[in-house]
């Protein structure tokens, strides 16, 4: 396996402090099935094409050009050029604006990762110290990088014996809470089946454990192509999934019994 490749090189900088670093991509799409277009007849591969939506007839790509829709069939035409000077430079330097409490952060912001390292051997030190100082304070770092010629919000926490460094979402690309959640109600329940819930939870809490994840779509895609190359019949679908609990306090009690719990809510309430 070829060893991974840096995305992106540059410096990170604390007040006067400041160590070359390189960033590492964190995550891979090289093991997802990737599929092309046939074409049904002959089996032979397709490619897309821009067309023009009047006449039908395929556009070249130098005569392409960006159009932003302010009515109606009415565009304004932006040329390359134009976008390419609204983008940024890199001035390779990852500028710490401030640091943020790790248990602080919004998961919901959190997008893309990548592994920091040291550039070279001499950067090793202040990286090193930088990281140790953050992991004893339990901080991350705030930054901004530049990526593709595009300014990108980041967080960067110690991780091991490197950093991760994440972009972030904007503010403006999450939906409220508030508009999803304002309508739930908060219906009466009988505290004996949330003490039955409680024992189920606490019977199977177990450690965070990434490395048991299974992608079920990936399989099942993986199986099918399998079955298809042998000439066997595809896997039986999976089940459907099962219609909505209508008795809660039966199927809680089922699901102690079938886990071996036998302790009494009840009791263990009074023990409490």
């Amino acid at each position: 396996m070829a060893a991974p490749r840096a995305v992106w090189k540059g410096f990170l900088k604390v007040g006067s402090v400041s160590c070359g670093v390189k960033l590492v991509g964190a995550t891979s799409e090289a093991s997802k099935i990737q599929f092309k277009i046939l074409n049904r007849e002959d089996g032979l591969p397709v490619k897309s094409a821009y067309v023009d939506e009047e006449t039908g007839d395929v556009v070249d790509s130098e005569d392409q050009i960006k159009g932003y829709e302010i009515e109606k069939g009415d565009f304004i035409e932006i040329e390359p050029d134009e976008i390419k000077k609204l983008k940024l430079t890199s001035a390779h330097t990852l500028e710490v604006e401030e640091f943020v409490a790790l248990d602080e952060i919004d998961t919901r912001y959190l997008e893309k990762p990548d592994y920091v390292i040291p550039a070279d051997g001499a950067a090793v030190e202040a990286f090193s110290v930088l990281r140790e100082a953050m992991a004893k304070e339990r901080v991350a770092a705030r930054s901004c990088v530049v990526l593709y010629q595009r300014g990108r919000e980041v967080v960067i926490q110690p991780f091991g014996k490197g950093m991760l460094l994440t972009e972030l979402r904007t503010h403006n690309e999450m939906i409220s809470e508030r508009s999803v959640f304002d309508d739930l109600k908060s219906p009466a329940y009988d505290k004996d089946l949330l003490e039955i819930a409680e024992l189920l939870i606490d019977k199977k809490v177990t450690k965070f454990d990434p490395s048991k994840f299974d992608d079920t779509y990936e399989d099942a895609l993986i199986a099918m192509i399998d079955a298809k190359r042998k000439g066997k019949k595809p896997p039986k679908p999976a089940p459907k999934p099962k219609e909505n609990v209508v008795d809660l306090a039966s199927v809680l009690r089922k699901s102690l019994t079938k886990e071996g719990i036998k302790q009494n809510p009840k009791a263990r309430r009074k023990s409490a």
